[in-house]
């Protein structure tokens, strides 16, 4: 059992935007994200677990987040499917790094209509 003071997980990661209707399209329909509720210029979408959090603010406010990476399955299907959702990347998947039991690191990077900058990211088991 862990101590009541100890970091266990994110909770929640918040991302401004500009235009939450446009934002809720985006990590609902294109990026399949379950939505949880929207109230006011608030949004909120489950991540595995962890809550997504959007805030509408006017672009004079707006400034990026962190890069939020997420974990897929399959890079190349999730890079096709987006892609086939209209999701706008900055390339193909790349080969990041290789362990030594040949397991591949693979990510690709995009970004939300408002321009935060988000990525896939994958773990696929040695060629062969």
């Amino acid at each position: 059992m862990s101590a009541p003071t100890q970091l266990t997980s994110v909770g929640q990661i918040a991302l401004l935007v500009t235009d939450l209707e446009e934002a809720e399209r985006f990590y609902r329909d294109a990026l399949a994200l379950p939505h949880l509720y929207t109230f006011g210029d608030l949004t909120f979408f489950d991540c595995g677990g962890t809550r997504l959090f959007l805030r509408a603010v006017p672009a004079v406010e707006w400034k990026p987040g962190s890069i939020i990476y997420f974990q897929v399955g399959d890079v190349h299907a999730a890079y096709d499917r987006l892609t086939a959702a209209n999701v706008r990347f900055e390339g193909a998947p790349q080969l990041i790094h290789r362990h030594e039991d040949g397991t591949e690191e693979w990510m690709v990077f995009f970004t939300d209509p408002t321009g935060n900058t988000l990525a896939l990211m994958s773990q696929l088991p040695p060629a062969g």
